[in-house]
Order: C-alpha cells, then sequence, then structure tokens
C-alpha cells in the first residue's frame, strides 16, 4: 500500500483509534487529539469501522464511480480490435473512429499493447554455449572517454567548463565455450585496428593452446574492412556477423563489456585514463584466472579451460 508523504493516518492507527473508542471507551475528542486528527475525521472512521468491520479502515481508491464522459465500452473494443486484428497505428484508429490521438493511446495502454511491437510474441531465450575453446569467440568494442582528472561520476561536481580529450576504443576478445577474455585499449576502431587487435588475440589464444575457428562480431566498419577478411582467410577463420539492430545475437561480449565497465572502468575514481589503462592488464588477469564466473558455476574462465582441455 502506497500511502501519501503527508497522510496522518494508517490502517493500524486507525485500528488503535477505533479500539480506544470503541473497547477502553475513550471520548472520541480525545482519541481524536491522541492520533493527530480532527473529531470529524475520527467519526468518520468509526462510521465506516460500524458499516464495514475492519476492511472499512482500509483506503479506498480515488477513482470516480461514476464517468459519465467516459468512451463507450464498444468504442474501446474496436480501439483494440483494430490494434490486434489490422496492427493499425495510433494515429491511424484515431482517424478512422475519429477519436482524440490521446484517448487512442490512453486505450492502448489500458489493453497493455501501446507500441504496435507489444503484439508479437515473446522471444525465445537465446542461450546457447559452444562444446570446446576455439569454436566461437565474440569480439566487440566499448568507446570509453579520455580524461585527465575524475569527473561528476566520482566527485559529484559538475564542473562549469569540461575540456575534450578525445575517446579510447576497448577491443574484446572472449571465447564461447570458457569465457576466458583477451582486452586490448587502442585508439580507434579502424579496420586495420580491429585487424591488429583479433591477429594479436589470435596468438594469444593459440599461446594456450586454442584455435580459433568462427569470430562473431556485429556490422561495424572495422569488422566489415578488407583487411579484417584477409585476416580471417588466412587463418582460415569463418568469419560470422549479427543480425543488425540485434545485439543480443552477440551477447556474452555484450554480457563481459557490462562487467568490464562495472569491475575495472568505473569501478574506483581513476586520477586520469592513463591510469585507468595501466589497471587493465591486472584485472583481465584476476577475471580470467581467480574470479568466480556465474555462467561457468562458479569457476574461473582458466578452470573451464583445464576441465575442457
Amino acid at each position: 500500500m502506497n500511502l501519501h508523504s503527508l497522510a496522518r493516518t494508517c490502517p493500524a492507527s486507525r485500528e488503535l483509534m477505533v479500539r480506544r473508542v470503541c473497547v477502553e471507551r475513550w471520548h472520541v475528542e480525545d482519541a481524536a487529539a491522541a492520533a493527530g486528527v480532527s473529531t470529524r475525521t475520527a467519526y468518520k472512521w468509526l462510521a465506516r469501522f460500524r458499516a464495514e468491520g475492519m476492511t472499512g479502515l482500509r483506503d479506498r481508491s480515488s477513482r470516480p464511480l461514476r464517468m459519465p464522459r467516459a468512451t463507450p465500452s464498444d468504442w474501446q473494443a474496436q480501439v483494440v480490435s483494430l490494434r490486434r486484428e489490422h496492427r493499425m497505428a495510433s494515429a491511424a484508429i484515431s482517424r478512422q473512429l475519429r477519436l482524440p490521438r490521446s484517448t487512442v493511446c490512453r486505450i492502448l495502454q489500458r489493453a497493455g499493447i501501446p507500441r504496435l511491437r507489444d503484439l508479437d510474441p515473446p522471444e525465445p531465450d537465446n542461450r546457447y554455449e559452444r562444446a570446446r575453446p576455439g569454436e566461437l569467440v565474440h569480439v566487440d568494442i566499448k568507446k570509453l572517454g579520455k580524461f585527465a582528472r575524475a569527473g561528476k561520476r566520482f566527485t559529484g561536481v559538475q564542473r562549469r567548463a569540461t575540456q575534450r580529450y578525445g575517446w579510447e576504443y576497448v577491443h574484446v576478445c572472449i571465447d564461447d565455450a570458457t569465457r576466458i577474455a583477451y582486452v586490448e585499449v587502442l585508439e580507434d576502431e579502424a579496420g586495420p585496428t580491429c585487424m591488429g587487435f583479433f591477429e594479436r588475440a589470435i596468438c594469444w589464444f593459440a599461446s594456450l593452446g586454442i584455435r580459433i575457428e568462427r569470430v562473431m562480431s556485429d556490422n561495424g566498419g572495422g569488422y566489415r574492412s578488407f583487411s579484417f577478411a584477409q585476416l580471417c582467410e588466412l587463418h582460415s577463420i569463418r568469419h560470422v556477423f549479427t543480425r543488425a539492430y540485434r545485439p543480443r545475437t552477440n551477447g556474452k561480449a555484450e554480457r563481459f563489456i557490462q562487467t568490464l565497465q562495472r569491475e575495472w572502468a568505473y569501478a574506483r575514481p581513476y586520477e586520469n585514463s592513463d591510469q585507468r589503462r595501466e589497471v587493465l592488464r591486472p584485472w583481465l588477469r584476476h577475471y580470467n584466472r581467480s574470479r568466480p564466473h556465474g555462467s561457468l558455476d562458479g569457476e574461473p574462465p582458466f578452470a573451464r579451460l583445464r576441465r575442457l582441455g
């Protein structure tokens, strides 16, 4: 139950006031004064208690009993029918039925279909996991702002003049089966940069005994570049792309980036972005070797690698 911030009474205090009057034989004026309400209010709750019992001491809905200007129910049914059966937009429904668009929107909101995509069936869970290391890796990029001193996120102080220092790009590569991650902070997200990062990731995973067979990325220009395609062809790696505007397809990389931001990028106030970059390597070592991973039943990624290897 949500009480008004200035409410003087609640069901418990009303019950106490009624008991003082009916059982302990207090005067109504005294019980009202003890509860901090007027005598008229005390008589109101006494009358409700005598008519309805304890149920009468609860708050009632503020909805009016009659709404003479409410939209007729058959018109509301037509609005919902046009939406469900013909997938019409609210503006089209408004023109066809000659109803205000605001009225149509309220009817659709109450029906639980304010947007056309609310008519679509719920999507099934997009959960999968490859059986062996290297069978599929996910790559993605997160853009972080450079800074020379801690900002409002940590100090709470909004500076009037903020000098722009540009951006740095966190390139990530995570193995689907083991969740082992390789990360670098680079200056851009161009094709040659993405190619160089992925080439170093291939070598790093190879040092762990993992041969990459397939890589999944979004449709960013760096991954669509000729140089990145050449690298995949050279190492016989199949390159697959996510569906446009569907980041959940590359969910493991997206989820890892959330962890990266929470536990590294924004975990504590850094003096500048260079200091933040220096902390990345020890944090990544902790993530791969000792941090419990929820989707791996509490194992760190390297423990899963040893078990699968």
